[in-house]
């Protein structure tokens, strides 16, 4: 009974899970846009992830988590800079370049990344057509969704390829950071992943710290000017988009496939288009809405045959 009770846990706690980084972590790309309106990019990273990654240490610390394990500390460090701050890093230099929708595109490309260099996992992924198929179908997916905007800022960005160029690099390191996560980082027990994912945020926080001390943004920043808006939407990103729904990433890749996993860079642009029409007012084609719709197909495809393979 006791064995079933666990196991029903665990299946509510992955549900949860994929809610948080399909969801939670969609509806991030809006309230970015929100809170880069008064605060800088690599200020906003510092404050995002050196407030989040402290909370998290405590709450950790009070549930009598290691923390302190030379081990535990190296390896997060080491996938916290990977996986965390070059990957977002990267993404804010590249938009000097190509827009923020060429960014969606590319970035779903990240489930592709994670599969081509899971090695050990490649046996089943590459003898798998629903995997395959899902992965490239989500791909379009994504592309559908962005056609139009693409189509314009195809012809209006000057230098778009070497925004291209970082935000493929950017792609190649959030894939070997979230490799790194699953097979190394924070050892192999679940309950480190937690620790893990705090102390990764604490050390891409010290790279961001340094990044916006050396650009001078505290000093420039008139704080006081900082709309209430930007700071309800750091509070946002801090408590949903890195304590529960980054620590549930990390989690998720202890647990379950990183392929299956890598499936939230097809839904987080479906989140995110929903909430511009329903909090933007944006509209939407039947392309975009077509491309929703293969998303959604994509994804049940996995996930589906993932299920099949890999129980609870």
């Amino acid at each position: 009974m006791k064995q079933l009770a666990g196991t029903g846990k665990r299946k509510i706690n992955i549900v949860v899970a994929y809610f948080l980084i399909y969801v939670i972590w969609g509806s991030t790309y809006y309230f970015i846009g929100v809170a880069l309106k008064g605060l800088p990019p690599f200020l906003l990273g510092a404050f995002r992830f050196s407030i989040a990654g402290l909370i998290l240490l405590v709450l950790c610390y009070f549930r009598n988590e290691p923390l302190f394990k030379k081990s535990l500390i190296k390896k997060s460090a080491v996938s916290g800079i990977v996986l965390l701050f070059i990957d977002m890093a990267v993404v804010m230099l590249a938009q000097k370049y190509v827009s923020s929708s060429l960014v969606a595109i590319i970035a779903s490309s990240t489930a592709i990344w994670i599969m081509a260099l899971d090695a050990p996992m490649w046996k089943k992924n590459f003898r798998s057509p629903p995997i395959i198929i899902g992965i490239i179908t989500g791909f379009l997916g994504v592309m559908m969704l962005y056609l139009e905007q693409f189509r314009v800022d195809n012809h209006a960005q000057d230098h778009s390829e070497y925004g291209i160029l970082l935000l493929i690099f950017g792609c190649i390191s959030w894939a070997l950071g979230t490799l790194y996560a699953k097979y190394r980082s924070s050892g192999e027990e679940e309950v480190n992943a937690f620790a893990g994912s705090a102390w990764q945020m604490i050390f891409a926080s010290i790279l961001f710290w340094i990044c916006t001390i050396i650009k001078g943004d505290p000093v420039k920043t008139d704080f006081n000017a900082v709309p209430v808006s930007s700071w309800l939407s750091l509070v946002y990103l801090i408590i949903f988009g890195s304590i529960l729904a980054y620590s549930a990433y990390v989690w998720l890749l202890k647990v379950r496939p990183a392929t299956e996993v890598s499936t939230h860079a097809y839904v987080n642009p479906f989140i995110a288009v929903f909430l511009g029409v329903v909090l933007g007012k944006e509209d939407v084609t039947w392309v975009q809405f077509a491309g929703l719709i293969v998303i959604l197909l994509s994804v049940l495809l996995i996930n589906h045959k993932k299920k099949k393979k890999h129980r609870y």
